[in-house]
């Protein structure tokens, strides 16, 4: 399976090792993955920042690497305030460009669900629907702080 990631522009200095632990140990939205099934990122990059020029463009540069699924990175659920267009994006990118967009890629660290669920950022059921691909057991969570 070839992956492509987009990250939130505020975290464009990112060297993605979360992302990169999470699809090798197949947490957080990488579960869905088998063990045994070969993954490969052919693409990793940033929105280009709000509100996020670069998501119309940089998935056909993916595709031309190959790229089967699109991962909006977990960066785009926890930062603060979370994505006001991750939603749009997923639909944008499925529609224009027909493959699937996944929430998420690894697991949502302990520190960002305290405060989220303090603030009740998620308490929306399209937050919940968003959130579900990353929201481990708190273990795996404290192992993301």
């Amino acid at each position: 399976m070839k992956i492509g990631i987009i990250i939130c522009n505020r975290y464009r200095t990112c060297a993605g090792g979360k992302c990169f632990r999470s699809m090798k140990n197949r947490e957080g939205a990488f579960s869905i993955y088998p063990k045994d099934e070969p993954l490969e990122i052919v693409g990793y990059t940033t929105c280009d920042g709000c509100p996020g020029g670069n998501v119309e463009y940089s998935p056909a540069e993916m595709i031309k690497n190959g790229v089967e699924r699109i991962h909006l990175a977990t960066g785009l659920i926890v930062g603060y305030p979370p994505c006001p267009r991750i939603i749009v994006f997923k639909k944008f990118i499925e529609e224009k460009y027909k493959i699937p967009v996944i929430y998420g890629t690894h697991p949502i660290p302990q520190k960002y669900y305290l405060t989220h669920m303090n603030l009740k950022t998620w308490e929306s059921a399209e937050w919940r629907e968003i959130i579900k691909p990353t929201l481990c057991d708190e273990k795996t969570r404290l192992s993301y702080d």
